[in-house]
């Protein structure tokens, strides 16, 4: 699968490192009559990338910038290079490379290439093809490389780079380029070769057949570096016998993105018979890209972003066209609602409907934006402002697929074009047959250049919703026909559109096409049944083998609220998605079939402080990505390929590296949650079959220390533990050494200082919580037995402060600076009355029979607290997230657990929602270190950020996953420690490492500061203690 709605199961995949693999290949599949669909990394929305042959994976080893030549503004790439790390090597130039989807992060250049992808700056920059100079490709049977630029004759009889074995050599000058090489290359807007692939049976033939077997085209003699002798005829007699076809047949006056179809107008006399750029947008059904030389431009020093506010999207999309002559950048279009409840919605300017116009600086947007006949309007010209508007338009792919009553929109018609003069009349003609089929999508796009992109609720799951998507797509190819467009504007046509091009250009031009590709490949074997003698557009459809189950919910039923907004730094409140209860294979389902492939887990770097992927950043291995595992899972649901259901092997072995984090949920634009799904998955996996060591051992964490505590044994255990043999009896890794237990449990230590004159928790009357009124610190402080009174009970507008397992026996000395802080803010908090847990121990396992049934006790004891109002303070990241997404998931018929989380705060929240005017002390140092992956992904700690400002704690913590992730890193065996290492390398230690001996570390969770103790000499310290330090020495 790539990020379409298709599937096809390849026979194999073949990860080449140098050209002369790939002939290799091409002659062996030729030879057996095996197709070939070359492949980036996998983001073609239109089912190019997928196929029954053996695929060609260039992200692997091919993904070099062989050279980068800024005088002459050129670079010589492999197919498999990613676009970020070709931009990062021409960013030290003041270059780029003008293309830019926004799935850049993972898409590669050969993938760009098969799409002639586009992109943002495209109406300045144009298109892939637009920006190729040279191509090196190989034909099925491999054979000597072909050279291909502009002419028909290959100028320097092989001069420029060398084939085949140069591109390995080449390879070292590519360390600079952010990790190019093995591994490096990641993601590819299809796939990589002469593009995408997918396709698989040979014209009309069914999934698993074969193509004609024999020697291939490879093989003739040719002129050297240039087209073989019976190629070149060939295309020149089909060129000069369809001049008038081509120059008419082809015409899309005022286009600027025509992507459908083969580019055979670009061997034209008049237009340089430019045989590199009619290979591009070939979706891998003519050959396989292995090198390409394209063209770099200048980047704007200072462009400025000018934000024009419309009524509507019609009255946008009317407006664009006369943008055009001020030589904007870019011109994208967006509806308000793909962009409520987005971060850095706040900063959009009054309107309904948004147009995103780039201009080289600020003077031009201003000029533009006085201009322009908008409700309101902004120019941005701060970076971190821009980047936080640009983040709407490059997730929107993902967000698209949520609609606001929770179903869920797929692919298909994802990026039709029309001359942009046209565009408002067609974006109400296409409202208007949405309407007539009962479906509903939200457009945006490149309104500059009339190409949308939207997202439709079609219902692929059963035979009436496929006939209306098949009857629906028929109609809107003749709406787009009728307006002069294009089926396609930037993702091609793959099985999507393909069998639609006759509506497009006539039965004429599609013969022509047919020819074109047979010259090319007359065997078919490459990328077979994708723009010519194409697949159904209804045929292999990756729902289509899943359980009988709806994939979304009915549109009367609203999701469920699983927590309060997360907040973020750079911007407003987030809506946290809603995340299906793990709780059925139906809803499993759901969640599995919710990742479209976007492939943002893929990103070689995260985004910012994002946290996705870590595993798949250390391997580089697409099983260990959110997709990767995302599709096991539909694999294992399907129960085709993987044949073993929840006790399969494979499945296993791809979540066996998932940390848990949680990133996705935040960071996956389609909010796949892998940590909920591998949790079901692990709860099954298990059912009734003895457990890895670990399971028991950490995953009954909370037991086991309580039953310690009982019996007052920390010293003895902590004893235990640095006996022979113990880590191996417990699951642990010998690398690791086991957390001491502290000699005094945190509530000991509560009920000793006097502080328990009564128990929160259950009907427990409204007592003195005090408001937080207090200006210094220390003032309205609250001491001695009254304190503790005032602690007794927990009602409206109190605080529960949660005796979590690792702060009541790992850490008590964070709960004790808590209280501290507490106290000096004029805050009284109290205990729950009896024994509480969040069961993230338990979920992190797959125990989720045993969570349900302490989660369960938990409401028992302090279910009522929270119906009165109460704050429920918790001071580790990790159990605060279990608390607000982990409970509501496991218990989703108990009302109160969803009030439960809703209560949930941070230490920073509580201090800010209850005592807005404390002031902190003021230390006036730097900090480093690491905000936790679950406060990330779930709690967002835009207030942590406003406590440290006040408290003149200055500096960024770095984002990430700290590796240790709970029992993670702690686990015997897969390599986990090594894995655990490697994520903490990626942002953690090195913060540490550059941190000054007067720098602050801060890690509020447990895991991250154990972390740090373990790999390196630092200690670091909950934000709580470093405040309460500085009240005791009277700051």
């Amino acid at each position: 699968m790539d990020a379409s709605n298709y599937r096809r199961v390849p026979l194999g995949v073949v990860a080449p490192r140098d050209t002369a693999d790939v002939a290799a290949a091409l002659r062996v599949c030729a030879e057996a009559g095996v197709p070939v669909v070359p492949r980036g990394g996998g983001t073609s929305i239109a089912g190019q990338a997928t196929g029954t042959g053996v695929v060609l994976d260039f992200t692997r080893h091919m993904a070099a910038v062989l050279e980068l030549d800024p005088g002459a503004r050129t670079a010589v790439v492999q197919p498999g290079v990613v676009l970020d790390v070709l931009r990062a090597r021409a960013a030290a130039h003041g270059l780029t490379f003008g293309p830019d989807p926004s799935t850049r992060s993972r898409c590669t250049l050969g993938g760009m290439i098969g799409n002639n992808a586009c992109g943002a700056h495209s109406v300045a920059w144009g298109t892939t093809a637009d920006n190729v100079r040279e191509l090196e490709v190989l034909r099925y049977g491999g054979g000597a490389p072909i050279r291909l630029a502009r002419g028909w004759e290959w100028p320097g009889d092989g001069a420029g780079r060398g084939a085949g074995g140069s591109a390995s050599a080449a390879a070292p000058a590519s360390a600079a380029g952010a990790g190019a090489g093995d591994g490096a290359g990641v993601g590819a807007d299809v796939g990589a070769g002469a593009g995408a692939a997918a396709g698989s049976a040979a014209g009309r033939a069914g999934a698993g057949s074969r193509v004609a077997a024999g020697s291939g085209a490879g093989a003739g003699a040719g002129v050297p570096g240039g087209l073989p002798v019976d190629l070149r005829d060939g295309l020149r007699g089909l060129v000069e016998g369809n001049l008038a076809l081509l120059r008419t047949g082809m015409a899309r006056p005022g286009m600027t993105r025509r992507i459908s179809g083969y580019a055979v107008d670009a061997l034209l006399p008049e237009r340089g018979a430019d045989l590199a750029r009619a290979f591009c947008g070939s979706e891998g059904t003519l050959g396989v890209v292995t090198e390409a030389r394209v063209a770099l431009v200048e980047v704007p020093r200072e462009p400025a972003l000018a934000v024009l506010g419309y009524a509507d999207e019609s009255a946008a999309a009317e407006a664009a066209a006369g943008l055009l002559p001020f030589g904007p950048l870019t011109v994208e279009g967006m509806a308000a609602d793909l962009v409520r409840g987005a971060p850095g919605a706040a900063l959009l300017p009054r309107g309904q409907a948004w147009l995103f116009v780039e201009m080289p600086d600020a003077g031009a947007a201003r000029r533009l934006a006085r201009t322009a006949d908008a409700v309101d309007t902004a120019v941005v010209t701060e970076p971190a402002r821009q980047r936080a508007l640009w983040r709407i338009r490059e997730d929107a792919a993902g967000t698209a697929t949520r609609m606001p009553d929770g179903g869920e929109a797929w692919p298909g018609w994802e990026d039709c074009a029309v001359p942009p003069a046209r565009l408002g009349g067609y974006l109400r003609e296409f409202r208007a047959l949405l309407a007539a089929h009962g479906l509903r999508g939200t457009p945006y796009g490149h309104f500059g250049e009339g190409c949308i992109h939207v997202r439709i609720d079609f219902d692929l799951a059963s035979a009436a919703g496929v006939a209306r998507f098949r009857t629906f797509s028929e109609e809107l190819a003749d709406l787009v026909a009728a307006h002069g467009g294009s089926l396609s504007g930037e993702h091609g046509d793959g099985q999507a559109r393909a069998e639609l091009l006759p509506r497009m250009y006539g039965a004429e031009v599609v013969r022509v096409f047919a020819a074109y590709k047979d010259l090319w490949d007359p065997p078919g074997g490459m990328n077979p049944a994708i723009l010519t003698r194409p697949a159904r557009l209804d045929e292999n459809l990756r729902f289509a083998v899943l359980p009988a189950a709806p994939l979304t919910r009915p549109r009367a039923d609203p999701p469920p609220l699983v927590a309060e907004p997360a907040e973020s730094a750079a911007g407003p409140a987030v809506p946290v998605r809603p995340v299906l209860p793990v709780v059925a294979t139906e809803n499993l389902v759901r969640g599995v079939a919710r990742c479209v492939g976007v492939a943002k887990c893929r990103a070689a770097e995260p985004a910012g402080a994002g946290v996705m992927c870590p595993s798949y950043r250390v391997t580089g291995e697409e099983m260990h990505s959110t997709r990767g595992r995302a599709r096991l899972l539909h694999e294992m649901l399907a129960g085709e390929v993987v044949t073993e259901g929840w006790r399969s092997p494979e499945v296993r072995e791809a979540l066996d590296l998932c940390l848990g984090c949680k990133g996705c949920r935040s960071d996956c634009p389609a909010g796949v949650d892998m940590a909920a799904y591998k949790a079901e998955f692990l709860h099954r996996h298990w059912a009734g079959r003895i457990r890895p060591a670990a399971h028991y051992a950490m995953g009954g964490l909370p037991d086991w220390l309580r039953l310690v505590a009982a019996v007052r044994g920390a010293r003895a255990a902590n004893a235990l533990g640095r006996l022979p043999g113990a880590k191996r009896l417990a699951g642990v890794t010998p690398e690791r050494e086991l957390p001491r237990l502290a000699p005094e449990t945190f509530t000991r230590w509560w009920r000793r200082t006097g502080r328990a004159a009564g128990a929160a928790g259950g009907s427990a009357a409204v007592s003195g919580a005090a408001s937080g009124a207090g200006s210094g610190a220390g003032s309205a402080a609250v001491s001695g037995a009254a304190r503790g009174a005032a602690r007794g009970a927990v009602g409206a507008g109190g605080v529960l402060l949660w005796p979590d397992t690792f702060t009541e026996h790992l850490a008590p000395q964070v709960g004790r600076a808590a209280v501290r802080v507490l106290d000096a803010a004029g805050i009284a908090a109290a205990l729950p009355a009896g024994r509480v847990c969040c069961g993230l121990t338990y979920v992190s396992t797959g125990r989720l029979d045993r969570a349900r049934k302490v989660l369960r006790r938990t409401l028992d004891v302090v279910g009522e607290a929270a119906d009165e109002g109460a704050a429920v303070l918790v001071l580790e990241p990790s159990c605060a997230a279990a608390l607000r997404t982990d409970l509501p998931e496991l218990l989703p018929d108990d009302p109160r657990a969803r009030r439960l989380a809703s209560a949930v705060r941070t230490f920073a929240q509580v201090l800010e929602e209850r005592a807005p005017h404390w002031q902190p002390p003021r230390l006036d140092r730097t900090v480093a270190g690491q905000t936790h992956c679950h406060q990330h992904a779930v709690l967002g700690d835009a207030a942590e950020r406003r406590l440290r400002e006040r408290a003149g704690l200055t500096g960024e913590l770095a984002g990430g996953c700290c590796g240790l992730a709970g029992n993670f890193g702690f686990e015997r065996g897969a390599g986990r420690y090594a894995v655990s290492v490697a994520c903490a390398e990626e942002q953690l230690l090195p913060a540490v490492r550059a941190a000054g001996a007067g720098t602050e570390l801060l890690a509020d969770g447990f895991s991250c500061r154990t972390q740090v103790a373990q790999l390196t000499d630092r200690r670091a310290r909950h934000l709580a203690e470093v405040l309460a330090e500085a009240l005791a020495d009277g700051v």
